[in-house]
């Protein structure tokens, strides 16, 4: 016990440097106008379905940090949805596998138009390092048509919620953030 609390009293402080104010008003200013465009193009609050198509959930760690009290998207009106007949956007991981091919292709037939996909992360984008496993369909791009992009490995969710962003405010073919 002893020997414990002198490791505790000489053991310095280790925790992470405080993140700047600028940052918090720039996530702020960003998820503000995710829910305008959102309100805009949808007439309400922005739904979000999230897929994981054969991911390793280091991008799933990250989405789910956009519902941490740090982000905390439902401040903004954002909410994830279970069911993708609810849903606006789908957040899609992973090189899709052989065996989430046709629920990712359902998914995406189920979710009402308009709709936007955000393929998110590399492994999205081009399987990353699981490009020529025997499991892997390819990137989510070869299954459902893809809106933006957002690169990483894993990407932040400061990046996942540019790339929403970058979604509603435009419509068309791919586009990397």
């Amino acid at each position: 016990m002893l020997a414990l609390l002198r490791k505790i009293r000489t053991t310095s402080v280790v925790t992470e440097p405080l993140v700047a104010a600028d940052d918090d008003r720039q996530i702020e200013t960003m998820a503000r106008q995710l829910d305008e465009r959102a309100r805009r193009l949808f007439g309400r609050s922005l739904h979000i379905r999230e897929v994981d198509a054969g991911s390793c959930n280091g991008c799933e760690l990250e989405i789910g940090a956009l519902n941490n009290p740090y982000y905390d998207l439902e401040r903004f009106g954002m909410h994830f949805v279970a069911s993708p007949r609810h849903a606006d956007c789908l957040l899609v991981t992973g090189p899709v596998t052989r065996n989430m091919a046709d629920p990712l292709r359902r998914t995406y037939d189920a979710t009402p138009d308009p709709k936007i996909v955000v393929a998110v992360g590399d492994c999205a984008r081009d399987c990353g390092i699981f490009a020529g496993g025997y499991g892997v369909v390819g990137p989510v791009s070869a299954i459902v048509p893809v809106d933006v992009v957002v690169d990483g490995c894993p990407p932040t969710p400061a990046m996942i919620l540019a790339g929403i962003l970058a979604a509603l405010g435009r419509r068309g073919g791919p586009q990397h953030v």
